[in-house]
């Protein structure tokens, strides 16, 4: 299961966002009458589930006595009418976080849903789905986790995770060779490189460079078939081999090509929310 940790950083941030929703103070708040309230979190749709770890620290920020119980873990799959979890407090506090909270795990869970329909396209071939950097500003560490409970790995987080070598720093270094001796000599930690190529020239000279990845884009699969036993057998060790511009439907034939990785931003760029509601009861006192 895909854990997600609330730094203090994600918790401001979600903080932030309830801020947002809230404005100079809600409305409402005269109807509610101070009660006590309980409430139920319903999926409307088919899909895996992602987000319900993010209603607690906002739900507590304004109600630290609010109790919430997980009725279905992350990532996993739900049905429509199916309880997701259960929460009781303050009804001020449960009205409150409601837009925000849900908004958020609907986004998610739409990502986790796309990304889990993808992964099963690769179920048995041991090829492995990634997401991109093509994340929402401010949401990608929530992004890229909902991608983990879909099944998906993450690729890069940010540029300081590893050094991706695009045409252009190939072409301001002076070559494959050269920008990858330029990041090795001067990278602050241990990274690993990959080089993006687009012809099989470039691809075979990042293997015999010494790249730990190479990024095959926009490659077709039956050129795939010839060049990756090739590039297999000049590597001196283990090198990643990664598909990228690759259409969702033909993930099988990717995969068949003996790759190691396919990258996507599919789920994150084209995933409809998943609907799920939120219902109240009032609860004792």
């Amino acid at each position: 299961m895909a854990h997600l940790q609330i730094t203090p950083p994600l918790r401001a941030q979600l903080l932030a966002w309830l801020a947002e929703d809230l404005g100079r103070g809600d409305l409402t708040l005269p109807a509610l009458q101070d009660q006590r309230g309980q409430a139920q979190w319903i999926a409307k749709a088919p899909g895996r589930f992602c987000g319900g770890v993010l209603l607690e620290p906002l739900l507590h920020s304004l109600d630290p006595q609010a109790h919430v119980q997980v009725r279905v873990a992350e990532g996993s799959a739900v049905s429509p009418g199916q309880v997701l979890l259960e929460l009781e407090g303050q009804a001020s506090a449960l009205v409150a976080v409601e837009r925000t909270a849900l908004n958020l795990a609907m986004r998610l869970s739409g990502i986790a849903t796309a990304t889990a329909d993808l992964v099963a396209q690769l179920e048995g071939t041991g090829v492995r789905l990634a997401d991109t950097r093509k994340t929402t500003p401010g949401l990608r560490v929530l992004e890229k986790y909902a991608v983990r409970c879909g099944g998906g790995v993450n690729h890069r987080l940010g540029l300081d995770d590893a050094a991706m070598l695009k045409e252009n720093h190939l072409a301001w270094a002076g070559g494959i060779e050269a920008a990858i001796a330029a990041v090795r000599g001067s990278a602050p930690w241990p990274a690993r490189v990959i080089v993006e190529a687009e012809t099989a020239a470039e691809a075979e000279a990042a293997v015999l460079a010494g790249a730990d990845g190479v990024l095959l884009d926009e490659f077709r699969p039956a050129a795939l078939a010839d060049l990756v036993p090739h590039l297999r057998a000049l590597a001196p060790g283990a090198v990643v081999l990664e598909a990228s511009g690759v259409q969702p439907t033909q993930l099988r034939a990717y995969a068949a090509t003996g790759i190691d990785l396919i990258s996507t931003s599919a789920p994150i760029t084209r995933a409809p929310w998943l609907d799920l509601s939120m219902r109240f009861s009032r609860g004792e006192g």
